[in-house]
């Protein structure tokens, strides 16, 4: 069935590219006659597939169903939470009971606050364009991030607990690293060379 399917696909692909050449509307409207019956073949062949894999499933079902039971109990040994994602524990806030009512409401702690601070990438400097001549001339260290476009100065704050790969602040230029917003490395190196 499948390969009648393919042979009227065939020649209704055939048949159009015949009517764009000959620009003849008539092979057009054949072949998308063939395109339809091809597709109701589809149709027919699924339907039928499927009466005959219904009855097939639902006997193994019922005989299954006896030996399943326990195979089931035995294959339920390990935990998996009822809802959400398991994350960091020291992200989850704790629970904070108010005295005189005695609900518990969640607030967000400081750290988790200060953690989404830090994991913002920084932006971009705006630097000054007499600052830049001086900077691109430059081969004073400054540190990037793999991953992320900035360069840094050694004690941004921004670089905490993250590796760092030091390079000359003309090189990262020269690479399309852009300066860090935060601690402002242009205007610190072009200020301590002037």
């Amino acid at each position: 069935m499948l390969y009648i399917v393919l042979v009227l696909v065939l020649a209704a692909l055939g048949l159009l590219v015949t009517a764009l050449i000959t620009a003849t509307s008539l092979w057009a409207w054949v072949s998308i006659g063939l395109s339809v019956l091809a597709g109701l073949l589809l149709l027919l062949d699924w339907l039928r597939r499927r009466k005959r894999e219904a009855p097939a499933e639902s006997s193994e079902d019922s005989k299954d169903d006896a030996a399943a039971a326990p195979e089931e109990d035995a294959e339920q040994t390990e935990l998996i939470p009822v809802s959400g994602e398991l994350g960091d524990p020291a992200e989850v806030p704790e629970p904070v009971v108010e005295e005189d009512s005695g609900e518990e409401t969640a607030t967000p702690e400081p750290k988790a606050a200060a953690k989404a601070v830090r994991d913002t990438p920084p932006g971009v400097e705006e630097t000054d364009p007499e600052d830049l001549e001086v900077v691109k001339e430059l081969e004073d260290e400054v540190v990037v991030v793999d991953e992320y476009p900035r360069y840094h100065l050694v004690d941004c704050g921004w670089l905490s607990g993250r590796d760092t790969i030091p390079i000359g602040v003309g090189e990262a230029r020269q690479l399309g690293f852009t300066p860090c917003a935060r601690c402002g490395p242009d205007t610190v190196l072009a200020a301590a060379h002037r």
